[in-house]
């Protein structure tokens, strides 16, 4: 496996230098004080932008957002959870937000995984800030199981919009991890996750950069 120094001087040489590069791969992160601090409907929010950003073009549900707040009640978990077949039909004839039913019909899913894993810590913020970071790929796979089409990137990437340091299995990063053989198993299995959380962590211990840093170190050391 590559030392981290080798990937970072690699992506330095292609993108103009250090300098450069820290620009691009600079990621502010929450403090655990302030994810124990973001409220519940914020995180289902974050989830449910992912899930319809997925297969989708980002701009046009970034766009149209605020539609989607007004939508959803502002993603209130309690709120979610009172939708009925009325409320449903409603949300699929919304010209606001874009119409996946499929994907509609996650929201109150999520909304019961944010409120079920939260309650023994007074918050979902609470329950991902207490989250050892060594084990990220774990709390991937804890959402997963008890959300709905959380799966992929759509965790990951609904956690470090919020400030949640965490890689993401990108194109770039997938390819580099398969290329290198850092990862033997799917990136999808339990083992290929591990597989690649083994690896950001040494890489973490020889440079100290955030698992987000070096996410992105690696995929600009591609190309």
């Amino acid at each position: 496996m590559e030392h981290f120094n080798d990937i970072y001087q690699r992506a330095s040489a292609r993108h103009g230098g250090e300098a450069i590069l820290n620009t691009l791969i600079a990621s502010p992160l929450a403090s655990a004080e302030e994810l124990a601090a973001i409220p519940d409907d914020r995180w289902l929010s974050s989830f449910t932008m992912s899930l319809f950003q997925s297969g989708f073009v980002w701009r046009v549900i970034r766009n149209k957002w605020p539609e989607f707040e007004r939508a959803f009640f502002g993603f209130d978990p309690e709120k979610m959870l009172m939708l009925d077949e009325s409320h449903f039909e409603r949300l699929n004839n919304d010209t606001g937000i874009v119409r996946h039913a499929k994907k509609i019909a996650a929201v109150p899913a999520n909304a019961r995984m944010i409120l079920d894993l939260g309650q023994p810590y007074g918050g979902f913020g609470a329950f991902v800030a207490q989250w050892p970071k060594e084990d990220i790929t774990g709390l991937w796979m804890m959402i997963k199981k008890h959300g709905q089409l959380l799966g992929g990137n759509i965790g990951p990437y609904g956690l470090r919009r919020l400030g949640v340091d965490t890689f993401a299995f990108t194109g770039d990063v997938s390819a580099y991890l398969h290329h290198h053989q850092v990862v033997e198993a799917g990136l999808g299995s339990k083992k290929g996750m591990q597989q690649a959380q083994a690896a950001f962590n040494v890489w973490h211990q020889q440079s100290g950069a955030s698992l987000t840093e070096i996410s992105k170190t690696i995929a600009y050391s591609i190309g």
